[in-house]
């Protein structure tokens, strides 16, 4: 809205000539991050006196380690705090013209919208939340739509195709196949942010050096030119999705002001959906799928420890590879204080996103 709103002043007004600032890509995801930033710590406070008000607290389990007792009564679906800025922030600043950040919104307001749905349930009694069949049914149906509508905007010849990130010119085009293959990234993503949220600021911090990440790739695979030097398969339009992505970091980073440890409020999956659902979304169009599973490392081992789990528990008729799933867990258990275990997490997301940064120059 601003953005054309000031394109139209600078064409009209000589005067207001350094409007033309915001045809800048660059500029405007750096206006976004800082206004995003600002508008969630500035609503913070705000937000947990609204939550606390309406009783949106959280309530443990029973299957969690002994010290998260003590987190009981801390307000949950505590999404919205970052979700509302950055979705305003985006409309503010990017370019609405452009499908592609129409398609980001509503992939990521839709599957808020599911962890909302699983989150009022929890906070009106029942603790279990929606039943795990309904929520992955309406995850599956969110991805769905979200897949035909890329499909609308993007050659299919490239939507079908996945691309390996370190070699050059090497595709694999697996036709009617990849729609599956993308509902299970987008589905998958959105559960195993949902598992890692479970101690004070560990999910949000990954979350963002993840869209950091994504937003570098995908202005990187809108320029041609950049996209063409540097083999990143070429998909125009795809910069602006950049803005969306500085929106997150900065809403991202002002929500880690207030979970982190003590956490004055938590995300729930309002929060956790919304981001690991749009995050899967942003790499499939930008086809950087296989750069996903990299950045998102994090994720998946939190994941994988709760397969590898269960299955070894059913096996075994009892036996456990984990003091807890997920991992976080374990290492709770095994007497690694909390702060400790988030902070660890966040250097292994950073490193994860370096490497897959310094794969745009072994190609």
């Amino acid at each position: 809205m601003l953005f054309h709103l000031f394109v139209f002043l600078a064409h009209t007004f000589e005067s207001l000539a350094v409007l033309n600032a915001f045809n800048y890509i660059t500029f405007r995801a750096v206006m976004a991050g800082i206004l995003s930033l600002t508008t969630t710590i500035a609503l913070g406070p705000l937000v947990i006196r609204t939550l606390k008000k309406l009783s949106w607290e959280q309530r443990v389990k029973g299957y969690e380690p002994d010290t998260h007792k003590a987190k009981e009564g801390t307000p949950t679906m505590g999404g919205v705090l970052f979700i509302v800025p950055a979705v305003v922030t985006t409309l503010l600043l990017s370019d609405l013209r452009n499908p592609y950040i129409a398609i980001i919104l509503v992939s990521f307001l839709s599957f808020a919208a599911i962890g909302w749905y699983d989150d009022h349930n929890k906070v009106k009694g029942n603790p279990e939340g929606v039943s795990a069949r309904i929520k992955f049914l309406l995850q599956i149906a969110v991805s769905l739509v979200v897949i035909v509508l890329i499909s609308l905007v993007q050659d299919t010849a490239t939507l079908f195709t996945i691309y390996l990130p370190i070699f050059k010119n090497i595709e694999i085009s697996i036709s009617y196949l990849y729609i599956l293959f993308a509902i299970f990234i987008i589905v998958g993503s959105s559960n195993s942010v949902n598992l890692t949220d479970g101690l004070d600021g560990l999910a949000i911090m990954p979350s963002v050096i993840a869209f950091a990440t994504l937003g570098l790739y995908a202005y990187i695979a809108g320029s041609s030119n950049i996209a063409n030097y540097l083999y990143v398969t070429p998909i125009p339009g795809t910069s602006e999705l950049a803005i969306f992505a500085t929106a997150i970091v900065g809403a991202g980073l002002g929500f880690l002001w207030y979970n982190a440890y003590p956490a004055q409020l938590f995300m729930g999956d309002t929060g956790s959906l919304s981001l690991g659902g749009s995050m899967a979304v942003m790499a499939i169009m930008i086809k950087q799928e296989l750069i996903l599973i990299l950045i998102a490392g994090v994720f998946i081992a939190e994941t994988l420890s709760v397969i590898m789990q269960v299955g070894y528990f059913k096996a075994t008729k009892g036996k456990r590879i984990f003091k807890m799933s997920p991992l976080h867990h374990h290492f709770e258990l095994s007497g690694i204080a909390e702060q400790k275990i988030v902070i660890r997490f966040w250097i292994v997301a950073f490193i994860l996103a370096l490497i897959a940064v310094s794969l745009l120059r072994i190609r």
